[in-house]
C-alpha cells in the first residue's frame, strides 16, 4: 500500500498511515493485487476501500459501530459496515438494525440502507476486515486487517475520551478488550444476523443507550433516522 495510492482523509492518515506502510500490509496490498488480476471479485472496490474514514474524521468520530467484513454480494459493499449504496435492497442483519432501531426509539424503517446520515454524524462504521471476495465471506480473515483495525481502536481508545463502541456478535466482542472501559462506553449484542439477532440483540437498546451515554458527557445525541434518498443521491 504505497502512500500515493491510498485515499485517506487527513487525520486518519497522520495517525495510521505509517501503518499501512509496514511489511505486513505491503504484504496483504500485494495479495489483494494479486486477487484481483487473477479475475476474482474483490469488494469492496479499491477506491472505497477505506470509506468509513473519509466519511468520518478521527475528532468527528463519537460512535464506532464495529462488522465483522463487507457483504460479498456484487454492489453491495462500500466500505461503510452494515451499509449498502442506495438502490440496494437492505440485507437481512441491517433489517434487524432497523427493526431494532423502531423498537428502540420508535424511528421508522428507512427505505434504503445507506447509512452515510449516521457516518456524517460521527459514527465511525468500521469492519474487522476490510475487504471480501465475492460470494465467500470471511475470505480475507487472516490476511492482515485484523491488525490494522486493532491499531485502528487502539488509537481511538488512546487519544479519544467518551466514545461509545458497539460491538455485535464475538467477532466484533474479541476486540472489545483493547478498549478502556473507564474512558468510553463499550455495548456488547448477538450479531444482527438473523442466525442470532433473536437472542439478545433484538431488544439491546443500543441506541437509546449510546444517546444517553453522549449526552451525559456533553456532546449531541445522534439522530439515528435514515433519510430517504432522492433520484440525485441527495437526502430529503
Amino acid at each position: 500500500m504505497t502512500e500515493d495510492r491510498i485515499r485517506l482523509e487527513a487525520s486518519w492518515k497522520a495517525r495510521v498511515g505509517d501503518y499501512l506502510q509496514r511489511d505486513g500490509m505491503r504484504a496483504l496490498s500485494a495479495f489483494l493485487r494479486e486477487r484481483v488480476a487473477a479475475g476474482v471479485a474483490v469488494y469492496p472496490p479499491g477506491p472505497e476501500i477505506f470509506a468509513a474514514f473519509n466519511a468520518t474524521p478521527f475528532d468527528s468520530t463519537r460512535v464506532v459501530i464495529l462488522g465483522q467484513d463487507p457483504y460479498h454480494g456484487p454492489g453491495q459493499a462500500h466500505g461503510l459496515a452494515f451499509s449498502v449504496p442506495p438502490g440496494v435492497p437492505v440485507p437481512p442483519s441491517l433489517a434487524n438494525v432497523f427493526a431494532e432501531l423502531q423498537r428502540d426509539l420508535g424511528i421508522a424503517r428507512p427505505t434504503h440502507g445507506c447509512l452515510l446520515p449516521w457516518a456524517a454524524q460521527g459514527v465511525l462504521l468500521l469492519n474487522a476486515v476490510l475487504t471480501v471476495e465475492g460470494g465467500r465471506a470471511g475470505a480475507h480473515q487472516g490476511r492482515g486487517w485484523e491488525s490494522f483495525t486493532d491499531h485502528v481502536i487502539d488509537v481511538l481508545n488512546r487519544e479519544r475520551e467518551h466514545l461509545v463502541f458497539l460491538l455485535w456478535g464475538s467477532y466484533a466482542q474479541a476486540k472489545g478488550g483493547r478498549i478502556d472501559t473507564a474512558r468510553h462506553r463499550v455495548l456488547k449484542a448477538p450479531h444482527p444476523s438473523p442466525l442470532s439477532a433473536h437472542r439478545g440483540f433484538i431488544g439491546c437498546g443500543h441506541f437509546s443507550m449510546a444517546n444517553e451515554y453522549l449526552t451525559r458527557h456533553g456532546g449531541h445525541p445522534i439522530d439515528w433516522s435514515v433519510p430517504a434518498h432522492t433520484p440525485d443521491g441527495a437526502t430529503t
